[in-house]
């Protein structure tokens, strides 16, 4: 293919070509390829999905009511989220609206979801990347207790004693051997730049977080009954409330469950506010100083979201992440976006292991194909069906789709939330005024006050400057935790006040018989996931679905080339980023793992060579 231009970047595959697979912690296959020049910077970059799903075939001809149960089985991580989007889409389908408690319950639920997610994918999924854990056994725990005291003084566990014990549990732990998930870590890279003490005080963090995930997802066990794949229900929400009651079946939610979950919100208030928020920017601030203001790739131009978390339901206008769609970088101009409007979301499949027949059309999810055509190729193809050693980029080279708004590739995802927010917010959105004052007050804490009481020179990096980055990434994913942990009260509150005041219906059940539907209808349901934009598309015929499509987060980020050549948000974010040594490729994993990468939703499952592995009737 040699060098060319697209979308600003000059992608060139001459140079020395290192493959990371698989990409590791990370929900589900991928794949990712990159060629160097002579400097070790990434100068062309391969994004492949390596797993086919085919729920969608699957759910044809089901009853509509049961998809979300289906659906929801794609990922165990973003838990639930795929079942919301799916009641969703039948509820506009089949225009049924759902009582106040059902929204306020699922409201509470999806942020908790939000807040669990990104916490988790900080502490456990992406801190490695930028925490030398063996590092930290060389820290001095008294240190280490100064630095907490000064970049999160309100947290409680901050004594020379508390990170000596730490370190002692560290220490023990890599003298036995079994490092669990600290092995194989690239510890000693030249690419970590954090201090021995920062290093202690975050693995401190790390172990703290995973005591605390497992008590927050108990908000969905209330609600939902469990966890993962809770329960849904189209038409509102299958708990009953009676606050007089005592907690046994058939009423669930009573005041002792509502007053757990308000000591569960409070604990993601604290954790985001005193532990969550302060590392990302201490870790930010230093990682900065050291020239990690890259990887911002795409970011910098194209962002797009369906606009999430409506302060009153069924009024986008009072979504408290308002949506839209920024081209070019220019931040004053925020476009409309319609799921219902076949120009202005298309998938295509030039790049992708799927046919369409003319594989350089894009079709609408309402009519979306997806019948598997797995051939990899090209004249710059090594290996085997089975064994890749390198894949052409020129020909079909992943199971992942190229979703696209209007002919353009954009990225989904927290940044892009917070990109529009900020975007709305400076148009007088009232809405959006959080977080603008969010990203204000982190601008000032990365620019000047952390560095001021780290003893670093000061910088004056814009928002425009800082946000598009690997780091601006990280930060909004944070900042998306703390804004919805706070939300989360506000939701309580009214959920709570609503109760109080007589209402305890949870579902409308109105429409529930399909002998009350039309004959023929479609819908389109979407929410915030935790990785982005996630809608499902879907039609319905004579009571049984006709076609679904899911177009999820990973599939607009993670999208190989479309028919014009354009990259991939994954792609674009690699590009120009230097290596310290392409060896240990902490650098790609950093970025990539930015995104929250989840490839079990976006692709698929077949067997390796490819011949039907099941067919299945339906009643």
């Amino acid at each position: 293919m040699g060098a060319y231009e697209t979308q600003g970047f000059k992608l060139d595959n001459s140079g020395r070509r290192v493959v990371v697979d698989p990409v590791c912690r990370i929900e589900g296959h991928m794949r990712c390829e990159v060629n160097l020049d002579s400097n070790n910077v990434i100068r062309n970059a391969v994004s492949t999905g390596t797993m086919w799903r085919g729920l969608e075939v699957i759910l044809k001809g089901r009853d509509p009511r049961d998809a979300w149960a289906f659906v929801e089985r794609i990922c165990g991580v973003c838990t639930g989220t795929h079942a919301l989007t799916s009641v969703r889409a039948v509820e506009d389908a089949l225009g049924i609206k759902i009582p106040k408690n059902a929204h306020l319950l699922r409201e509470i639920f999806d942020k908790t979801l939000q807040v669990h997610d990104h916490a988790v994918h900080f502490y456990h999924l992406h801190a490695l990347d930028w925490v030398d854990v063996v590092s930290a056994l060389k820290a001095d725990p008294k240190k280490t207790s100064e630095l907490q005291q000064l970049v999160s003084p309100s947290h409680p566990m901050s004594s020379p004693g508390y990170f000596r014990d730490i370190q002692n549990r560290l220490k023990k732990f890599v003298e036995s051997g079994q490092l669990g998930p600290f092995t194989n870590g690239y510890w000693g890279s030249k690419a970590y730049v954090l201090p021995a003490e920062a290093n202690l005080m975050a693995v401190a963090h790390y172990l703290e977080a995973l005591d605390l995930q497992k008590e927050w997802v108990k908000v969905h066990t209330v609600i939902g009954g469990k966890n993962p794949h809770p329960n849904f229900m189209v038409g509102g929400m299958p708990c009953a409330i009676n606050l007089d009651g005592n907690g046994a079946a058939g009423a669930p939610i009573n005041m002792e469950r509502l007053n757990f979950i308000k000591a569960r919100i409070e604990e993601m208030i604290d954790f985001v506010k005193n532990v969550y928020l302060p590392d990302v920017l201490a870790i930010g601030t230093l990682y900065k100083q050291a020239g990690w203001l890259y990887g911002g790739g795409l970011s910098a131009t194209n962002v797009m979201d369906y606009g999430t978390f409506s302060k009153v339901n069924y009024d986008a206008s009072t979504d408290q992440l308002p949506g839209g769609v920024i081209l070019n970088g220019n931040w004053d101009e925020v476009l409309p976006i319609d799921l219902r409007d076949p120009e202005q979301i298309q998938e295509f499949v030039t790049h992708s292991w799927y046919t369409y027949g003319n594989d350089a059309k894009g079709l609408h999810p309402w009519d979306g194909i997806t019948e598997p055509n797995y051939k990899p190729e090209g004249p710059n193809f090594k290996g085997t069906r089975t064994n890749i050693e390198q894949l052409d980029e020129s020909a079909k080279y992943s199971w992942i789709k190229s979703p696209r708004w209007r002919g353009h590739a954009v990225e989904v995802g927290p940044l892009s939330r917070y990109i529009l927010a900020y975007a709305h917010a400076k148009k007088g959105n009232k809405y959006a005024q959080r977080p603008k004052e969010q990203l204000e007050f982190s601008a000032q804490m990365i620019n000047s006050a952390i560095p001021k009481a780290l003893g670093l020179p000061e910088t004056q990096y814009t928002l425009k400057q800082m946000l598009p980055s690997t780091i601006g990434r990280t930060l909004a994913r944070c900042l998306e935790a703390q804004y919805c942990a706070e939300m989360l009260m506000d939701d309580w509150n009214e959920l709570v006040a609503n109760i109080k005041a007589g209402d305890t219906a949870t579902a409308n059940v109105e429409k529930w018989d399909p002998a009350s539907w039309p004959k023929e209808a479609k819908g389109v349901g979407h929410t915030a996931a935790p990785r982005g934009a996630l809608a499902h598309w879907i039609k319905i015929k004579d009571g049984k679905i006709e076609n679904y499509q899911c177009v999820v987060p990973t599939t607009w980020n993670g999208s190989p080339r479309d028919d014009k050549g354009q990259i991939g948000a994954f792609e674009a974010s690699l590009m120009n980023t230097p290596m310290v040594n392409p060896e240990q490729p902490l650098e790609i994993l950093r970025t990539l793992h930015s995104f929250d990468p989840c490839l079990a939703c976006s692709t698929h499952v077949m067997s390796p060579d490819g011949q039907e592995m099941a067919r299945v009737t339906v009643r």
